[in-house]
């Protein structure tokens, strides 16, 4: 496995146990973070403050479904499920893309789709 794809992997894991050193220590002092439709934000103390959202308790699970990697850039295909502060769950399905740069990740862009009725809709 590439250096990239082993930080993206560690990256996902720091979310899974919302581990905000082991996130901090994939990215680069420069990161810009897209979640498109919700937020777009830039540097690791602004990302640092994002990591846990009040809209949600605890940590999310997140499963990786496939890496892909051409280049600097890793592409993921994820599914999760997130805790809202309301004690509902939100399963989602997700792609991202993960802009490296000496195997951290200086930019992530995030298309996060929520899923109400089963694993497609």
């Amino acid at each position: 496995m590439s250096a990239n794809k082993d930080t993206v992997r560690k990256y996902i894991d720091g979310f899974n146990k919302s581990d905000h050193a082991q996130i901090l220590s994939c990215l680069t002092e420069d990161i810009e973070w897209t979640v498109f439709g919700h937020f777009r934000l830039s540097g690791k103390e602004a990302y640092n403050e994002a990591i846990e959202s009040p809209d949600f308790t605890g940590p999310p699970v997140l499963d990786i479904v496939r890496l892909v990697e051409e280049d600097d850039v890793v592409m993921a295909e994820l599914s999760g499920e997130a805790r809202r502060a309301d004690g509902e769950t939100m399963r989602m399905s997700m792609a991202e893309v993960f802009v490296m740069r000496d195997a951290l990740i200086t930019e992530r862009r995030a298309f996060v789709i929520e899923l109400t009725e089963n694993d497609y809709k």
